[in-house]
């Protein structure tokens, strides 16, 4: 997936999330759960820029996704206090938002014939259900219209429900 798509992707895979977020009458956790998974859709594919790692390796797999979950958790806790949030529960959420954020990437990644290895270090097997081709750009630009698409009806559905 390009850019375009993996934004797409993101904004699919936290509608529902920041759904939940709003319905439970948390906006502010609503949006920065849309900031951070936002925020992360893209991340994996820094691994282009570092020459010892290889593209599609260890940035792409479950693991990465709980060590980028796992900072986020550490800011979160850290930076609860100047939000005037309880710590633990920032902490806890942003975790989740995380992992969720590098794990919507590798959803995108997925759709694609070169998949991905989610288990990798423990298996180097790759996963794919080969959708379209990652340089597709209708496929990249069809995911971002219908991520921007669902996002919107989301939020009016909710706001019709509150």
């Amino acid at each position: 997936m390009y850019r375009t798509g993996h934004y797409g992707v993101s904004l699919l895979a936290y509608a529902p999330v920041g759904a939940a977020m709003l319905l439970a009458d948390r906006p502010a956790f609503a949006l920065l759960g849309g900031a951070i998974v936002l925020g992360l859709s893209r991340v994996p594919d820094l691994d282009h820029q570092a020459p010892f790692i290889q593209h599609r390796g260890p940035t792409h797999t479950l693991a990465f996704a709980l060590l980028v979950g796992g900072a986020a958790g550490v800011v979160g806790y850290y930076g609860a206090p100047a939000l005037g949030l309880d710590a633990q529960l920032l902490a806890g959420f942003c975790l989740a938002m995380g992992a969720y954020g590098i794990l919507a990437h590798l959803l995108g990644d997925v759709l694609t014939p070169a998949g991905v290895p989610l288990f990798w270090p423990l298996s180097s097997r790759t996963y794919s259900v080969y959708v379209t081709r990652a340089d597709n750009r209708v496929a990249n630009w069809l995911l971002l219209a219908l991520g921007v698409f669902v996002t919107v009806v989301t939020a009016v559905a909710v706001a019709r429900v509150a």
